[in-house]
């Protein structure tokens, strides 16, 4: 096997590779779990803006 065996076969792994990647990331039982990461930023904001309003209400004491 030469070079170029090499190099065609390492692109066919990383081809599959990228076809099974793709397939996981778009599947269904995945969803829900980057949903949930997707949304996690705003969670950490109302959260956020729950302390605020908080702290506004202790400061008006």
């Amino acid at each position: 096997m030469d070079y170029g065996t090499y190099r065609g076969i390492l692109t066919l792994v990383i081809l599959v590779l990228f076809v099974v990647i793709v397939v996981w990331a778009y599947s269904k039982r995945t969803k829900n779990r980057f949903d949930d990461a997707a949304n996690a930023i705003f969670e950490d904001e109302k959260k956020h803006n729950n302390t605020i309003s908080n702290e506004e209400k202790e400061s008006e004491k």
